[in-house]
């Protein structure tokens, strides 16, 4: 079994703490590759490793909701470092974001893409996907990623992954920041989604 994908339980890993969310969202985008996305859910736990992100900075990057304005749909972005910040996109797919920054910042990191562990056969490659087979849904908007339900642990890769920057996806209508660099990926990862590279 790879390295990325082999079990992780046997080891204690560590929570991330809030401080590691309280930064800018390009920066905690590319620190959160390799980390350990986990949902407890009916008595049990799902893992993934995460290889694919996308930064969105603020008000104004066009590319993020909170280039809207402070609406009832984007007040979680607004809050405190640490929380999920999950939508519907299309009427079909929830994505899972992570507020970073400070309060009133308005900055996320939409997780893209993981690779299942310990096992667990699933589809984790592009956003929608990885929602529904995580189990994650509009409930979990505004849920402390510091709590018991849903969390990330730190990573335990034993050499750091081999990162890089694209373009982000599907932001076209974005004008110039539709080519800003700002979405990160674990170039030896098969569950990125596609296109890998752009």
């Amino acid at each position: 079994m790879p390295s990325a994908v082999r079990s992780q339980r046997a080891v204690k890993l560590k929570k991330l703490p809030r401080t590691f969310y309280a930064r800018e969202a390009e920066v905690l985008a590319h620190d959160l590759i390799g980390t350990i996305l986990v949902h407890r859910v009916d008595g049990e736990e799902r893992r993934g490793r995460i290889v694919e992100t996308e930064a969105y900075v603020g008000c104004h990057d066009l590319a993020c909701h909170a280039a809207k304005g402070r609406t009832a749909r984007t007040e979680v972005m607004f809050g405190e470092a640490g929380h999920a910040y999950v939508y519907l996109i299309y009427g079909i797919h929830d994505m899972l974001n992570i507020v970073s920054a400070e309060p009133g910042v308005a900055q996320a990191v939409l997780v893209r893409a993981a690779e299942p562990l310990d096992g667990w056969q699933a589809n984790l490659s592009g956003p929608g996907n990885l929602a529904k087979a995580f189990g994650i849904t509009r409930r979990h908007n505004s849920a402390d990623l510091t709590g018991e339900e849903l969390f990330i642990l730190a990573s335990r890769d034993a050499k750091p992954p081999r990162i890089v920057r694209t373009r982000r996806i599907g932001v076209d209508y974005a004008k110039d920041w539709k080519d800003a660099p700002l979405r990160f990926i674990d170039a030896d990862s098969a569950a990125v989604s596609r296109p890998k590279f752009r």
